[in-house]
Formats: structure tokens, sequence, C-alpha cells
């Protein structure tokens, strides 16, 4: 208190600021103390009613909860005053939330308030509502909203005209307040490598030229000639889909796994749709093959010295086929495993768990071959990059990391989200990171330098799950809101946001040409999107950093189909190569 009162008084000079701190002296001191002072200044007569006010008044008003009171009532006043068009609504149900608070014992460990408290919260004004607010705070002299707002609010004036409640709406969510407009200006660079034309590609071309694959990409993992041939070959085979054309759906329920040591609480399925990794509250996770192949180990390593390395066929007679069964079971994690990660080749699989270790299992040998340790809370979600070799984490730390897979420590630490980090995604090119937070906003990461290039704000809730479009151009998020959003990745603004689910949307997928969308949700339904449809009404020509489009919300003309199960929660939801849609949940009670 004497600091701020310091602060306050050194304001102003002679007898205001000598008179100050006798009264200062008086409250906080002996009497010696201030005979002291006033010795040692040669001041001993009282300053006129009034001369020293406004500097007292200011210090007093810091410690008086009803000069608060006041300072909100007033401020309040004039908000109902003012004209519409400079009304701004931020955040109602958030100050609704604090209302709740009425003592001090209860402000002690609330997240929430120390967000709050410890950050700048961000309010987006036009230049007119701002002038406004200004002349209103210098003309009642209201020292201590001035005070407040300086200490605690970021205000991002914009020029322009000021904004509707609507679109106010789509932007407000985030516990830190709206994205800043220069968090979005640096340019992103979210193109693809042009792949080949399968269409165009003759079939011979894989069994005779290697140069027909000729992939102008030079970061992608090399797959061997098989795996190339049936990928391919599968794309080649792929049922086109539109709105009037829908795809199929196939749909694994998990049964009996409903009790607290039984409990699955992840579910992830390989990119060739032919294995699922399911993760246990105990720590398991069991590898289940859902195609004829069964799941085979490695022989010893006395039998793999009989084997000719120069067959072409090498791979296959390293397996043990006495061992060949549907599911494998791999232990090691003491606490629930949230997420996991097949990758390319379907040799190796990422693990992460709440015990906050990272796992890198291999899938021949069935074993764990290295333990990443570097998040000291439990770890939330794990992925691998698109061209294998880097993965990324995400904890409660409130960071995502990013790792290669022969080094124990992190290449990237991603900061900057005010809490857990709950689910990631990496571009398809590889080259960003997108982080959805319990802080209700999503942030895009640069892989190589690690800044942040773009930071979106909207969500009402947790977001959950994120996924960018085939395209890279776009990004989708879903989460405890409800609501399906996309984002502009060009400029950071939202699109849209599309309502239809009741509960947490947990998993996002595009059909392979991009023109379905699907979604499952822990209402128990999966709904088709017209994804062509929605990208044709959106106008992108004119969009900048300072003009947000309007905001699509039709969401009823977007919806093309909803499948409701009985009584099972949707964590999964994935198009194959051939657009053949699969869906998995645990089924309830």
């Amino acid at each position: 208190m004497l600091a701020s009162a310091s602060s306050t008084v050194s304001r102003v000079g002679g007898e205001k600021c000598t008179y100050t701190e006798c009264k200062v002296k008086q409250l906080y001191t002996t009497p010696d103390a201030e005979e002291a002072l006033r010795k040692e200044t040669g001041f001993y007569d009282e300053v006129p009613q009034g001369a020293s006010d406004a500097v007292w008044s200011a210090y007093e008003a810091q410690n008086d909860p009803n000069s608060y009171a006041d300072a909100y009532n007033s401020l309040k006043k004039f908000l109902d005053d003012a004209l519409d068009i400079y009304k701004e609504y931020y955040y109602e149900k958030d100050i609704q939330k604090l209302r709740t608070i009425k003592k001090k014992q209860q402000m002690q460990g609330n997240i929430f308030l120390d967000t709050f408290k410890a950050n700048q919260f961000t309010v987006r004004l036009s230049r007119d509502a701002y002038s406004s607010l200004k002349r209103f705070l210098e003309e009642k002299k209201h020292n201590l909203l001035l005070n407040i707002i300086q200490e605690h609010i970021y205000l991002d004036i914009y020029e322009g005209l000021p904004r509707t409640k609507a679109q106010i709406d789509a932007t407000a969510g985030a516990i830190w307040g709206e994205a800043q407009h220069q968090a979005n200006r640096s340019k992103m660079f979210y193109g693809l490598a042009r792949e080949p034309d399968v269409q165009q590609l003759p079939w011979d071309a894989f069994d005779e030229d290697e140069a027909a694959l000729n992939f102008q990409n030079k970061r992608r993992r090399e797959l061997d000639k098989a795996e190339k041939v049936k990928m391919y070959r599968e794309l080649g085979k792929k049922v086109s889909l539109s709105g009037s054309r829908l795809p199929s759906v196939c749909f694994y329920t998990v049964l009996n796994s409903h009790e607290s040591e039984r409990r699955v609480v992840s579910i992830t399925l390989s990119s060739d749709s032919s294995l699922f990794a399911l993760g246990f509250a105990d720590g398991r996770i069991q590898i289940l093959s859902i195609v004829p192949q069964k799941l085979r180990a490695m022989k010893n390593s006395e039998e793999l010295q009989t084997i000719d390395k120069e067959a072409a066929d090498v791979y296959a007679r390293m397996l043990d086929e006495s061992t060949a069964s549907a599911q494998k079971t791999l232990y090691g994690h003491s606490g629930p495993v949230y997420g996991a990660s097949f990758s390319l080749d379907r040799t190796l699989l990422l693990s992460c768990s709440e015990d906050g270790m990272i796992r890198l299992w291999s899938l021949w040998t069935w074993t764990a071959l290295v333990v990443y340790k570097g998040h000291i809370w439990p770890v939330w979600d794990v992925k691998f990059a698109p061209h294998g070799y880097y993965f990324a984490s995400c904890s409660h730390d409130r960071t995502a990391r990013l790792w290669v897979t022969d080094s124990i420590r992190p290449v990237r630490i991603f900061a900057g989200h005010l809490s857990d980090v709950d689910c990631i995604e990496f571009h398809p090119n590889s080259n960003y990171l997108a982080t959805g937070s319990s802080d209700r906003g999503i942030r895009v990461f640069d892989c190589v330098t690690g800044a942040c290039v773009r930071t979106m704000t909207g969500h009402k809730g947790n977001p959950q799950t994120l996924v960018f479009s085939n395209d890279g151009r776009f990004l989708c998020s879903g989460g405890t809101d409800s609501d399906l959003f996309v984002w502009d990745l060009a400029h950071g603004h939202l699109l849209a946001r599309l309502s239809g689910h009741s509960a947490t949307i947990t998993s996002i997928s595009f059909s392979m040409e991009a023109s379905i969308l699907a979604t499952g949700s822990l209402d128990g339904s999966v709904r088709i999107w017209d994804w062509a449809k929605l990208t044709g009404e959106i106008s992108t020509d004119d969009v900048n950093v300072t003009h947000n489009p309007e905001v699509q919300t039709n969401s009823a003309a977007i919806l093309k189909a909803s499948f409701p199960t009985k009584n099972t929660s949707v964590y999964l939801v994935h198009f194959t190569r051939r657009n053949l849609l699969l869906a998995s949940g645990v089924l309830e009670g």
C-alpha cells in the first residue's frame, strides 16, 4: 500500500506531496516518525481542505470496496445510456461466473480468476467507441477505472464501423479475450506439393517404372514399393462423393469397456484403416486388426540369421507365423492412455498417458523402444507428422512439443496458451502445428521457427479436435461447445460456425476429394456436412487482416445426414482411401 501511495503522490509536488506523506505516516507508522518527517521538511501548516483531495482520494479508492462498486455502477450507467451502435457485449456468461465469488477464500485456486489477474484481457474496440469511453472517463475523472484498464485490459483499437453483437460473439470466447489483429499479420505458407494424378497413371507404371512416382515433396518418407502400389490402387478406386451422393458408414462398437479399470479412453485408426489402437484407463494399449491379415511378431535372433536378406519378401520372412493373432496388447504406461498415433508404414506406434510419458512401440517386436520424458504433467495427445520421423505432443503443462523419433529431447517447445493444450494437428505440409487449449483459443505454430503465426478465438468451450482441410487452406475445430468451426488460415478469420450436435465433438474427418466432412460426437451421432457447398458460398477474395467476412451459420443447408447410435458415444470418424466412412465408439451402460 505504501508503494502504491508513493507512486500516486509522486505525480504532484510541494505542499500536496508533503501533506499526503504525513497522512500516510499517521496510518502506518508511529507518531515519532511523523514528527521526524515534519522536522526534516519544515512542514507544520495544515493544507486547506481539498488541496490534496485528488491525491488522497486516489489512494483511498484502492482500499475501499465501495469505490469499486460506485465506479462499476457509473460505467454501467454510461453503457446503458450509450447509443446501440457503440455497445459491444463481451463475455456475459463469464461475468455471471465471477458473480458467484463472494469471499476471499473463493478466489484462491480459481483458474478462471487467476488468468484475469495474471494477464491483460484483450478487448477490440472501434475508434469511435474508444473515443466515447475515453471522453467519459476523463470527464468523470474516474482514476480508479483508468488504473484498472491500464493494468488489466489491452484495448485493441481498429478503424471502421463498430461491430454488431453477432460479429463480436463470433470471435469472443477465449479466457484471455480476443485475438489481437497484429497477431495474424505474418504470412503463412499453407500450400502443398503437387501430388501425382492417380487417374492418369497406368497401373503397369507401378510395376515397371519407379519414375512414374516422382514425388515433388522431398520430405516425404519413402514407403516401400508394395505400400505405394496398395495406396494408389485404393485411391484410384475411391467412390466420388457429393452432397447428393453420401458415403456409406461402418460403425465399430467397443463393448464391455464402461467399467472404471476397463474403460476405453481413446481410439485411434491407422492411415490405411487396417489397425485400431484402444487406450485403456489402466494403462493398456490394445491393437486390433480389422482386415484378414493377422498381427505377427518378429522371429528370434537365431531364426533371423537363416533368412535370405536378398529376397524380395525379406520383411515377410522375418515375421513368425506361429505368433499370428487378431489382437495384441502393450503394457508399460501407469495411467490412462489418452492418445496414440500410427506411423505411416504401421511399424511404429506412439502413445501418451496421464503418467507424463510418451512411448514409442515397435509393432514388429511388440515392445517399447523409447520413453520420451519432457512433460511434467499428463500428456493429452500425440501425433506423428504426415511424413513421419517428427511427432508432436501436448500436455497439462500448457505447452506443445515437437520431437524426433531418434532423440529423447524435444526440438521445439511451443508456449503461449494459458491452460491445458488438449489437442494438436499437423498441417498437411508438416510446416505448421495447430493446438487447441482449455483457454478456449486455437493457435498455429511454425515448426521451423517455433513462432505463433495464427491466433484464433471464437470457441465458447474447450476445443477437443482439430483437422486441416486436404488443400491446407482451412482449419476445422470442434469441442465442448458442440459447434463445428471453420477457420481461414490466410488471415485467421472465422468463416463458419455450424450447430447440430448436442454434446462434445470428438472427431472430424474429410473425404478423400474433400467434398464431404464428417463429425462424431459424444451425443452418439455421426453427421455428414456438404463441404463443397460451404466453401462455395464463402467468398475470400476481399478478406484481409482487418476485414472479417460474414460468418456462415446456415447449418441446415450444409448438414446432409445424421446417423444416430442407440447408446454409443462416438470417439472417432475416419474416411478410408476408398471413401468409406468408418466410425467407432464405446457403448455406454
